[in-house]
């Protein structure tokens, strides 16, 4: 890697300056494009989707039902199979507690690290992913790094087209003293079915889970507008700056293995069109959503947010949020129309106007755009 700017902040002590997405502005070329002739489609192994989206393994946002929603608008649905789906026949009292407790204000952490208690059912998952597989959508799930080795037969049996390992921060080398720990490397060597892992903040561990054979790489540390990783770990990942690292790590890969690419997904305060636009802008080849997708009407927690690790038994690094109002439907929500000029309805309506706008005719070709730092807008 080129030597990068350092500053000093303090005797012989450098930190390198990062830049996150709202510090990136698009600069439009000397060519536009009529929006009819974009395309803001993308493959990933054998996979292909009308537009660049991950779904963020939330509960709050994510059901068998509306991961079918997102697969019938071009997206891809992540179903968590350690969520309240893998954990209850029913959930949707657990909802409706959830929706309750958050009516005057977001519920409490303690209920969400309660209601998670119940175990997970590796029967319950083999149905979840089957209700999904029937209605003709593309199935992935996610596992946690800890618990893949424990319920990936249960997922893989079931008939997963993709398998997602994500973590806040994933590593191909985990160091442990208590047991075996999860080999990346050789466990991706022995699946039928492509995986998705991460997140990665830098360029050595992208290019490191790109050595194991993953097709996609997941960028950032999924740090939304209610994540308290900051305040209790101290890990903060300026978005823009990361991205463009596996962007770079993923181009040395293409060329030492000669042909072989894999896919860098964007995970952290993306919440609007425009910080979609940026993240493509700066080299991802998809972005992964949460926190946005819980005004769709068919959001199975109706408004209400939480991201995975708000939940954690012992170390809750996320909060919750009182419901906000629906602003239409899943659709909507991501192809438009728009009914309002905050950037949160037809996000990927929004990006086709900007690829346009900037001349460019697919995603590939939009990684290619010029970029300024302007500095946060007031």
């Amino acid at each position: 890697m080129p030597a990068r700017d350092t500053v000093e902040i303090g005797l012989n002590r450098f930190a390198r300056r990062g830049y996150d997405l709202d510090e990136v502005s698009i600069v439009p070329s000397r060519r536009t494009r009529d929006v009819d002739d974009v395309s803001t489609a993308w493959q990933i192994d054998a996979f292909r989707f009308d537009i660049p989206l991950v779904t963020s393994p939330s509960d709050a946002v994510v059901s068998p039902a509306t991961a079918i929603a997102v697969g019938q608008a071009g997206g891809l649905g992540v179903l968590n199979a350690e969520g309240l789906w893998a954990r209850y026949d029913d959930p949707l009292p657990v909802y409706r507690q959830l929706r309750e407790a958050g009516a005057e204000a977001p519920p409490p952490v303690s209920l969400l690290q309660q209601v998670y208690c119940e175990p997970v059912k590796p029967d319950l998952i083999t149905a979840r992913i089957k209700e999904m597989r029937d209605a003709g959508v593309t199935t992935a799930v996610r596992v946690s790094p800890q618990h893949t080795e424990q319920l990936a037969p249960a997922v893989l049996a079931a008939g997963v087209d993709l398998l997602v390992i994500q973590g806040t921060i994933v590593s191909a080398e985990h160091v442990t003293t208590q047991g075996a720990a999860l080999n990346l490397k050789s466990f991706i060597a022995d699946l039928d079915v492509p995986v998705i892992v991460g997140g990665a903040a830098n360029y050595t561990t992208a290019l490191h889970l790109m050595r194991t054979g993953a097709a996609g790489v997941i960028v950032g540390v999924g740090a939304d507008s209610y994540s308290t990783g900051d305040a209790v770990m101290g890990i903060r990942v300026p978005l823009a700056s990361a991205i463009a690292d596996a962007a770079a790590a993923r181009r040395d890969y293409l060329d030492e293995t000669g042909g072989r690419y894999v896919h860098v997904i964007a995970n952290g305060r993306i919440e609007t069109s425009g910080a979609i636009a940026r993240a493509l802008a700066c080299g991802a080849d998809a972005v992964q959503l949460g926190e946005p997708l819980r005004a769709a009407r068919e959001a199975p927690a109706g408004g209400v947010w939480w991201d995975s690790v708000a939940a954690h038994p012992r170390l809750p690094r996320g909060g919750t949020s009182a419901p906000v109002p629906a602003r239409g439907s899943l659709e909507q929500l991501l192809l438009g129309p728009a009914e309002t000029s905050d950037g949160r309805t037809n996000l990927f309506g929004a990006l086709r106007r900007t690829m346009a706008k900037t001349g460019y005719r697919d995603l590939k070709e939009f990684q290619r755009v010029d970029l300024v730092i302007g500095g946060r807008p007031d």
